[in-house]
């Protein structure tokens, strides 16, 4: 059984806290720049982030014909930019949206892809 009045006594310890705040540090420094379990499309994130509008862009992540893939949302700085299509390998699929309006990824309609979640976003 976990005794929580004894753990919340070492809690309250300075030299404990400083540790505990040490090592988060130390974790969170580990983490910079890293977006996904990809490191490929991570250091792709890390280039997107310069070249993106400085408003609405976005890197979201699908799961599309039993793949994991990537679209990099340019943003709101201009009609009609695309937004491209990666694998988890960086092999880019295609482009959705741009001046023709494109909604087809390997012949197949991207719509019937599940949005995981976004990766990034500004």
């Amino acid at each position: 059984m976990i005794n929580f009045g004894s753990m919340l006594r070492l809690l309250y310890k300075p030299r404990v806290m400083h540790m505990f705040f040490a090592f988060s540090l130390i974790l969170m420094a580990f983490q910079c720049n890293k977006h996904t379990s990809s490191q490929c499309i991570n250091s792709k994130i890390s280039a997107f982030q310069n070249t993106c509008c400085d408003q609405g862009a976005s890197v979201e992540e699908y799961t599309f014909q039993q793949e994991q893939v990537f679209v990099f949302n340019m943003g709101t700085c201009g009609a009609d930019l695309p937004a491209y299509v990666l694998t988890s390998n960086c092999d880019t699929l295609g482009f959705l949206g741009g001046f023709a309006g494109n909604t087809t990824i390997n012949g197949e309609n991207f719509s019937n892809a599940s949005l995981v979640g976004t990766v990034w976003s500004n």
